[in-house]
């Protein structure tokens, strides 16, 4: 697993340590603890800062497969239950060289909202090491375990643990378990992390309610959202010389969860994940205030806006570019919600494996539904494909592939009335047939729905104008109806729901923001000071 290419890129990563870490396994046996004993020695073995024990923790981990993470001495709360491959590979060396000194990548905001935690919370994250989400779980909740004694994690490798996902009734991943109680299922960010936790312990907040809320000066542009067209505009509005600040749940926004990207010109081949971090890099180029894993709740508008996040902080801003994007579009029927996470899914790469040799639906005929079937089509015993509409959507050529799998069925113009389970797991669909209005039901253990997207914009209701849908109306210049406001990529009415179009749009707004900041100066505002060099 850990071959020399790898160990000497561990080795430069451990230079950045500024003090020891120690990785202690848990004594026991495990027929998996020898190979478990070899990465952990090998990996340990790049750097004099590195440590490996092997000691009897009292019970305090799960078992001969837990190894916890101290730092200096002291323990760090981080807990990893099994072999940290595939994509949590990373999770650990992030982990490792953040125990180590190396710097948070949390916003000041939400480090000082952790550390007002003073009850013992311990997260518990189940994943696969298939997933690429997972991984943003785990990361997330070890940086709040050494923000906070009081705040522990465990990562737990539902491969190594069946008897515990059975009891924990665990049917997707990431699943994230607080004090042993259900937290949160499948995609999940930071933001929407900390969003539940203050939900459950408002008094995060509240505690802060007293300390200065409004923390940057006049802002010429802010920007919420971190996909194409928000890092697209902020980089051509700071490139103007103006004071900028992006507000975004994550960096790369719905782009991150795409494995597969063909159609950027210039880029033959890349993932989401690359794309996302290039996106990242870019922004880093220039002095822009990122303001990550927080939410926009409330606007003012006005001359001056002003926005409230999540964390309590306020923005007050000239222009504001609004390039939130969208999120999966949820089917609506009973039982969907019941069980997410039991049964229901929308990513198929994630939770896949956990339906392996089971029979499984799609719910939707576009390219991402086809798309999903086949992936799951190596996977499962067979795929199921309800598509509304009397045909397919989703290009022939990915049609024709669907056709040619023997385990793969197309069924067109069928409406899913409802998502049935047993004892807490999905067992079967109920569908109509709408051409003849026949009642049907297929058994089956899973249903992954790909029905497309839904603007992420209910925060702007009353404030611009939107269509039924939710999109936001722009004109050719990006402008909404509200002076001052711009809106750009996924969340507009503007068509074709594309990477390469929503970054052109992200810069056409930032443009028209600065064309109406130039005629309306402002003594206060970095353009002017821009203005006059010029």
């Amino acid at each position: 697993m850990l071959n020399n290419d790898i160990l000497q890129a561990l080795k430069g990563y451990a230079e950045k340590l500024e003090q020891p870490v120690t990785l202690v396994l848990q004594n026991g046996d495990h027929d998996k603890r020898d190979e478990l004993v070899d990465f952990l020695e090998k990996f340990t073995s790049v750097s004099d800062q590195l440590r490996f024990e092997q000691r009897d923790t009292g019970g305090a981990l799960r078992s001969p497969l837990s190894f916890a993470l101290e730092a200096g001495g002291e323990p760090t709360g981080i807990v990893f239950s099994g072999i940290p491959g595939g994509h949590e590979f990373n999770s650990l060396v992030l982990a490792v060289l953040q125990s180590g000194g190396v710097a948070l990548k949390l916003d000041d905001t939400i480090q000082t909202l952790l550390r007002r935690v003073s009850e013992p919370l311990h997260f518990e994250v189940f994943v696969s090491l298939s997933c690429h989400n997972c991984p943003d779980v785990v990361q997330a909740v070890n940086q709040f375990a050494l923000l906070n004694s009081h705040i522990s994690s465990e990562m737990i490798d539902g491969g190594l643990y069946p008897e515990l996902i059975e009891a924990r009734n665990i049917q997707g991943v990431p699943a994230v378990f607080l004090n042993g109680k259900p937290f949160a299922n499948g995609k999940i960010d930071t933001a929407a992390l900390l969003d539940k936790l203050v939900s459950l312990y408002p008094q995060l907040t509240e505690a802060g309610a007293g300390e200065a809320r409004q923390q940057l000066p006049l802002q010429d542009v802010t920007v919420i959202g971190g996909g194409p067209a928000g890092v697209a505009a902020a980089i051509y509005a700071a490139r103007k010389g103006l004071a900028v600040t992006v507000v975004a749940d994550r960096i790369g926004g719905q782009v991150k969860d795409t494995m597969g990207i063909e159609n950027l010109i210039s880029v033959p081949k890349t993932t989401g994940p690359e794309l996302s971090g290039a996106l990242l890099a870019h922004l880093n180029e220039y002095e822009v205030t990122l303001k990550e894993h927080l939410r926009v709740d409330s606007i003012e508008p006005g001359e001056i806006k002003r926005l409230t996040l999540s964390s309590g902080e306020q923005i007050e801003t000239r222009t504001l570019i609004v390039a939130t994007g969208a999120k999966w579009r949820e089917l609506g029927v009973p039982g969907e919600k019941e069980n997410i996470g039991n049964g229901v899914a929308y990513c198929p790469h994630c939770d896949g494996p956990f339906f392996k040799g089971k029979d499984v639906a799609v719910i939707g005929g576009g390219n991402s539904g086809i798309e999903a079937a086949l992936d799951l089509a190596g996977i499962v015993k067979s795929v199921t494909v309800f598509e509304f509409l009397p045909e397919l959507k989703a290009d022939r050529v990915l049609v024709q592939q669907a056709e040619a799998r023997d385990n793969i069925t197309l069924l067109t113009n069928v409406a899913a009335q409802e998502i049935l389970s047993d004892g807490g797991k999905v067992n079967a669909i109920a569908y109509k047939n709408r051409a003849t209005g026949e009642a049907q039901q297929r058994e089956l253990a899973g249903v992954f729905v790909q029905i497309g997207l839904v603007p992420n914009s209910g925060f702007l209701k009353g404030l611009v104008d939107m269509t039924p849908h939710g999109e936001v109306m722009v004109n050719e210049r990006g402008e909404t109806s509200a002076e001052g406001i711009y809106a750009c990529g996924d969340v507009t009415t503007v068509p074709y729901k594309q990477i390469v179009v929503a970054m052109g749009e992200g810069a056409k707004a930032a443009l028209s923001a600065f064309d109406y900041l130039l005629k309306q100066p402002d003594p206060a505002s970095a353009i002017n000071a821009t203005s006059e060099a010029a």
